[in-house]
């Protein structure tokens, strides 16, 4: 998958950032869990969604009972999703056998030739 350069850009940028700035240019949004963790998940908004704007990434964290730690946890998942866009794979060059190399697969093809010959009846 190709990132186009001005989303990588936008998330080299972003990385860049301490913590406050980078949820500056994120939505949050709070809502509802669910799931295992009794009354104190169930009824709270403690659930976190951070979408960063400029490059359309979401991460959730409901994990916690705490907003606060789900917001940290969130933050570290983007974090995590924006060094991954950022990234810039390296450009793959083609490689060759070497000349020694071909060599030996060479006699070793001659010689499993011979011995496949050498079994052949005599008619």
């Amino acid at each position: 998958m190709t990132v186009p350069e001005e989303i990588r850009a936008a998330a080299r940028r972003a990385l860049a950032r301490d913590d406050a700035a980078l949820l500056a240019e994120c939505e949050e949004s709070f809502y509802v869990g669910g799931g295992p963790g009794g009354q104190h998940r169930n009824k709270t908004e403690s659930a976190v969604r951070l979408a960063h704007r400029p490059t359309g990434v979401v991460v959730t964290a409901t994990e916690r009972r705490s907003q606060p730690q789900n917001r940290a946890a969130a933050l570290e998942r983007l974090r995590a999703r924006l060094e991954a866009l950022a990234h810039r794979p390296k450009p793959r060059r083609a490689t060759k056998p070497t000349r020694g190399a071909k060599e030996r697969r060479l006699k070793e093809k001659k010689a499993r030739g011979e011995r496949k010959a050498s079994r052949r009846g005599w008619d």
